[in-house]
């Protein structure tokens, strides 16, 4: 498959602004997938996390992680539009750096298990190739009327 552009991912997945938090996806196979974040200082959680030291929050690059992971998933689901990915464990995370604004993220995520809707995901999150975060996440596929 090829490069995904913001467009084609909000195609996939059901976020938007504010809280879609992939810009692009660079890779996409059956097990692995690339994707970027651009953090700008404009995004609206750096006017309080910290003003005189803007940091992106460890949870919005899991969640970064996490919305990488369900552009995989739900790309190779035909009705998609139907469903939902819902994170249902993370495991291990661990944040090496601060992200800031003008960073850009390089998330990879690797498929470690899956299921017919359950998959477990191994990723790290990068800044000029120096990983920033890391973590496993699982999720789970469900249908949106059965929520």
């Amino acid at each position: 498959m090829p490069e995904l552009n913001v467009v084609e991912i909000q195609d996939i997945l059901p976020h938007r602004y504010p809280l879609l938090l992939v810009d692009r996806i660079l890779e996409i196979e059956e097990t692995r997938i690339v994707g970027i974040k651009n953090v700008t200082a404009t995004e609206p959680h750096f006017q309080g996390h910290f003003p005189d030291f803007p940091v992106m929050p460890g949870v919005l690059i899991v969640e970064c992680m996490a919305q990488t992971a369900g552009v995989l998933v739900l790309s190779q689901i035909p009705d998609r539009k139907n469903k939902v990915v819902l994170l249902t464990t993370i495991e291990g995370a661990k944040f090496r750096k601060p992200v800031i604004p003008g960073d850009q993220l390089r998330v990879e995520m690797t498929v470690i298990s899956r299921r017919s809707n359950v998959a477990k995901m191994r990723g790290e999150a990068r800044v000029n190739n120096e990983v920033v975060a890391e973590c496993t996440v699982m999720c789970i596929l469900r249908d949106k009327g059965a929520l």
